[in-house]
């Protein structure tokens, strides 16, 4: 499964518009990014997209020098349940 990159997400399908699943992240300063909307369709849904996608965001947070906070309560959750993500993990 391929997971392109679009303007502020990562998402899997033919349509950055209308993608098969997707995870969607806005800067919040130079140095912070804030993951608010994760989405699987039904069809891939119990595949593991949705953690394929919280590590593309974590790896890509990595080469970026970013961190990382999440509203999203699925991303929150991934994030927070991997203690290999916490050196991208803003603490507050």
């Amino acid at each position: 499964m391929e997971i392109k990159t679009g303007e502020n997400k990562f998402y899997i399908g033919n349509d950055s518009g209308d993608p098969d699943a997707e995870l969607h992240y806005e800067p919040t300063d130079s140095k912070l990014i804030n993951i608010d909307h994760t989405y699987v369709s039904e069809s891939l849904r119990g595949q593991g997209v949705g953690e394929m996608l919280v590590e593309k965001v974590v790896d890509y947070a990595r080469q970026e020098g970013v961190q990382i906070t999440a509203s999203c309560p699925f991303a929150k959750k991934e994030l927070s349940n991997r203690s290999e993500f916490e050196d991208v993990l803003a603490t507050k």
